[in-house]
């Protein structure tokens, strides 16, 4: 029987030989340093303490084995791949893994049947690892639901997307999510330094410099198999070494293997959002150097330059308003020149407008007064227009009352009522005393004195 091609992994209990270590050990040499140094328990995992450390949910169930449904959540490098193969490892049970690129409905359909045909003939368990499991349809998900929660198998999926947005929210219910963080630089000087002596790793042919090992540490950006990799390119651009005579890595051969950090900002997924929200919460907290730095992280990362000036625009009306009104001016100006400029000159007026806006004073005042009146509007009575204030061009519209022009008088401004009856001047808008408002409101007041 030819297996389907997205089946990646079957683990049973080995049946070891006199070839099995040598078998082992020649395709393992060739691999990645990322691959060879993966974790073989717990105890090596780094950084994730929280989420799998002693005491956790996460690793008694796996040490007892007795593993129910999961959703490893968490950004790239950080371990997800890792505890699915200390899983495998360890666990009694079938492990199966997926790929969730290529795999089909009918796929699913014939893995979950196998796990039904095994529980049934022998109480043998089956754990479904799927790896990227926000890249199935929701079909394919949705395929997934009974198995899971009668336990004709356990899933892992793994994804580097938010699963409460990627994955279907009954296969959320029937499962737990635990989320894994960003390593931190301690955690990637342990996987480094433990690259360079272990068998698996570098084996001592290799020193590094400190400077060496700060740029690994800052090119990682929080990912230990990107820190692993830019290692292994750094070594090899250092030349080859012996535990004897070991080559020393400095920062030249990191730079070479590695110019330029690729800080995570993609800007179809979540980190996009947590990124633009950052800017926004840093203009609106009147911080132009925060600001600076997630306008850099957006660029660097390819955002759309309209959609970061569009969020400026917005923010120059909800954060600043009235306060400044020529911030929301700036901000469109900042919008025509990202529509007809683009990047890179067009990254200059996006980081005038940003800072414009971050220093300007601030008032919510418009926002907060349009969202008061829509209350109003959606849950209050329908109110009537004053009969003056009504259009004139109309029969009868002589006897609608007098309308007091203000140009007429000599402000400027007349006494008048204007809002409909049951509503009184000031229900809406709350003007600061801040900027152009406040110099606005101080005037008014003047004139109607």
């Amino acid at each position: 029987m030819r297996l389907p091609t997205w089946l990646l992994l079957v683990k049973c209990p080995p049946m070891d030989t006199l070839f099995t270590e040598i078998e082992e050990e020649a395709p393992l040499a060739n691999m990645p340093l990322a691959v060879r140094m993966r974790p073989r328990s717990l105890d090596e995992l780094v950084g994730q303490e929280s989420a799998c450390g002693p005491g956790s949910w996460l690793r008694t169930a796996i040490e007892r084995d007795a593993l129910s449904s999961v959703i490893l959540f968490g950004p790239a490098g950080t371990g997800k791949t890792s505890i699915a193969r200390i899983i495998a490892e360890s666990t009694r049970a079938v492990f199966v893994e997926v790929s969730a690129i290529g795999g089909t409905v009918s796929d699913l359909r014939r893995e979950i049947k196998a796990a039904a045909d095994r529980q049934r003939a022998g109480g043998q368990r089956t754990i479904l690892f799927v790896d990227e499991i926000h890249r199935f349809n929701r079909a394919q998900q949705d395929s997934l639901l009974h198995a899971v929660e009668n336990r004709t198998l356990v899933l892992v999926g793994a994804t580097t997307e938010n699963p409460y947005f990627e994955v279907n929210t009954a296969l959320i219910s029937r499962s737990r999510v635990v989320e894994l963080r960003s390593l931190a630089d301690d955690d990637i000087a342990k996987l480094i330094d433990r690259a360079l002596v272990d068998e698996r790793g570098l084996a001592g042919a290799y020193r590094l410099t400190d400077e060496a090992r700060e740029a690994l540490i800052v090119l990682s950006g929080g990912d230990g198999r990107a820190a692993l990799t830019s290692l292994e390119l750094a070594a090899q651009m250092a030349g080859d070494g012996t535990p004897a005579e070991p080559v020393v890595i400095d920062r030249a051969a990191v730079g070479l293997a590695n110019p330029h950090r690729s800080v995570p900002c993609d800007k179809n997924k979540d980190m996009h959002y947590d990124v633009i929200s950052a800017f926004i919460k840093s203009m609106r907290g009147s911080d132009p150097d925060a600001v600076l730095y997630w306008l850099a992280r957006m660029i660097d990362g390819g955002e759309d330059p309209k959609f970061i000036a569009r969020r400026i625009m917005i923010c120059a009306s909800e954060d600043v308003g009235n306060a400044d009104p020529q911030a929301l001016l700036i901000a469109h100006a900042a919008f025509k020149s990202a529509e007809v400029i683009g990047y890179p000159e067009c990254r200059i007026n996006l980081a005038q407008a940003a800072t414009y806006v971050a220093l300007a004073p601030k008032s919510n005042a418009c926002e907060a007064g349009i969202d008061a009146a829509l209350a109003e509007v959606r849950h209050g009575p329908v109110r009537a227009v004053p009969d003056y204030l009504r259009d004139r061009h109309r029969p009868g519209s002589e006897n609608y009352g007098e309308y007091k022009y203000p140009h007429d008088y000599p402000a400027g401004w007349v006494e008048q009522r204007y809002l409909p009856d049951g509503l009184e001047h000031g229900c809406f808008y709350h003007p600061t005393d801040r900027g152009w408002e406040a110099y606005r409101v101080e005037s008014t007041s003047r004139d109607r004195a």
